[in-house]
């Protein structure tokens, strides 16, 4: 923490006047902070796979062959399975550099910066649309920060300081308007790992180490905050109102009340400035809007929370992006970071939380590391003589769902029509009735791409609100890749579609390769190619009709449905 090196705990306000960043502030403590990193020269990759090897248990999964590999990395930093064109290109490719030239290409890309756009703003937001902020805007934010070098630090202090000023005014859609409780339970969650709820109104129940002043100390950095509307602009803005300096709280098992003033759960208080009588602000109240507090709660609470010191922070963050590649945290499940739920592999996740503060919490440098791990690249195949293997211990790649945004547009360019759909606006004229749609009552397809997400995320993603981290299979959603009208119409041999494409091939060994390589981003083997020709023999007189369904078979394949 600033104060434990003896520094200010809020910027004096000529250094407030002059607007200078918060990242100047951390920079003071930073070689102060960043821990020891034994075998710190040692590739981080190599690191990875030590510490995976020597907590083993057993034989681990080979490398995973390049298209697998291709296709997993394709849908964890694009979103999206390979055009058959582009995995035919590096199947052939003999370069030995080959995955990290992928890895690099693809972490510059666009699609990456619109994929990790959709995904952190799953996790930040929930799917919930809060606040005056608009989806558009802060997905530009997002996508903004992700195409340049992106710190994840800079990136949460931008989001709990948001006040709706300048440039940085989307990433106030974080915020938004869910008020303090939902303000402390997101940061705490998200940020910490921490599932507080429960200690809002007593120590938590069953994790002894959560207690309800670790819920009210968090909570007082932020009961400052309020929304305003600003008279000139008529825009709202999330301002910090002079308030107490200590929170009062009162367990419901207890007949006395406590008070706390701001804190990190499980760290000390800390001190609040005294400031003389007129001297409280740096600027006056203008527009409608109150006048600006010299001292901030929520600027503290942003360098309290992702300073080098606080290593709480490093490890969950990295422990989520872990996850989200690998298919579950080195702490599992992510909301449960605690003393009485012990990492997988605590000496690995200490060190790559170490190394990520002293690369600047350079999030493409964490991506990259673990992408190039073998531990990553792993077959999903399981070890020889091997029936099943503990999760916990990665010896073998976890097969893992793909979200909504990543299975439509994966079918979308598996049946050739990504770039049609994409284009599709819709009409002011019509109103589509999507409970309609799903009922069966409304009997038009949907005519804007807009249209078509909301109804892939409505069928596979989770209700607003509810964190998208564990995949709960249903009978609707086969249903749906089974039977939904408007995937059957994109089986169609329209021109450009891949059924068209097939039709025009003459071969059956021909029609299986482009086929293959198209949905399931690999080439058939000799029984799959030996199946398919038997196939179009059996239906000579529909071809076009068994080319679609051949297609159909695929996309509904746990093979398709899964990151494996």
């Amino acid at each position: 923490m600033l104060a434990d090196f003896g520094l200010p705990l809020f910027p004096p306000a000529s250094i407030m006047s002059s607007g200078m960043k918060i990242t100047r502030l951390l920079a003071l403590t930073f070689t102060l902070a960043t821990p020891f990193l034994p075998g710190v020269d040692e590739p981080t990759p190599g690191l990875i796979d030590s510490h995976i090897a020597a907590r083993s248990g057993g034989p681990l999964a080979p490398r995973s062959d390049d298209a697998e590999f291709f296709r997993r990395a394709q849908l964890d930093l694009a979103g999206i399975i390979p055009r058959g064109s582009a995995v035919r290109a590096f199947l052939e490719n003999a370069a030995t550099d080959k995955r990290r030239a992928l890895i690099d290409e693809l972490l510059e890309s666009d699609e990456f910066a619109r994929h990790w756009s959709d995904l952190l703003s799953v996790e930040l937001l929930k799917r919930q649309n809060l606040g005056k902020i608009s989806r558009k805007e802060w997905h530009g934010y997002l996508f903004a920060c992700l195409k340049k070098t992106p710190r994840w630090d800079t990136m949460v202090r931008e989001m709990v300081t948001a006040t709706g000023r300048g440039p940085e005014r989307p990433a106030m859609k974080f915020l938004g308007a869910g008020g303090h409780r939902r303000m402390t339970e997101d940061i705490a969650l998200l940020f910490l790992g921490m599932d507080l709820e429960c200690a809002r109104c007593h120590d938590h129940p069953s994790v002894k180490a959560w207690t309800q002043a670790d819920y009210w100390g968090l909570y007082a950095y932020l009961g400052w905050t309020k929304a305003a509307t600003s008279s000139k602009d008529k825009k709202e803005y999330l301002v910090e109102v002079l308030g107490k300096t200590e929170i009062e709280y009162q367990s419901v098992f207890e007949s006395v009340s406590d008070t706390t003033g701001p804190r990190l759960p499980g760290l000390r208080e800390k001190a609040m400035p005294v400031l003389g009588e007129g001297k409280e602000f740096s600027r006056p109240a203008e527009n409608g809007l109150p006048p600006v507090p010299k001292f901030l709660p929520r600027r503290q609470l942003a360098i309290d929370l992702t300073s080098p010191a606080n290593l709480a922070f490093a490890r969950n963050s990295v422990n989520r992006f872990w996850a989200r590649l690998l298919g579950r945290g080195i702490v599992h499940p992510l909301d449960q970071v605690h003393p009485g739920n012990p990492p997988s592999h605590p000496k690995l996740i200490e060190a790559l939380a170490g190394r990520f503060i002293a690369k600047g919490f350079d999030l493409k440098w964490l991506l990259r590391s673990i992408l190039l791990s073998d531990a990553y690249q792993r077959s999903s195949r399981l070890p020889a003589k091997t029936r099943s293997v503990e999760p916990r211990s990665y010896r073998a790649a976890l097969p893992r769902p793909l979200t909504p945004e990543q299975l439509l547009h994966s079918i979308l360019r598996a049946t050739g029509n990504l770039d049609r759909v994409k284009a599709l606006k819709a009409d002011p004229a019509e109103k589509f009735d999507r409970k309609g749609y799903f009922t069966g009552s409304h009997r038009n397809l949907p005519g804007s791409y807009d249209e078509i997400r909301a109804i892939f995320i409505q069928t596979f993603g989770r209700p607003p609100g509810e964190p998208e981290t564990e995949f709960v299979p249903g009978l609707n959603q086969s249903l749906f890749l089974m039977n939904d009208r408007l995937l059957l119409s994109w089986l169609e041999p329209i021109e450009g579609s891949l059924v068209h494409r097939l039709a025009a091939l003459k071969t059956p060994g021909a029609i299986a390769g482009e086929l293959y390589l198209s949905v399931l981003s690999r080439l058939p083997d000799e029984v799959e190619t030996a199946e398919l020709e038997n196939y179009l023999e059996e239906n000579h007189r529909r071809r076009a009709a068994a080319l679609g369904e051949l297609a159909w078979a695929l996309l509904n394949s746990t093979e398709f449905r899964l990151n494996h």
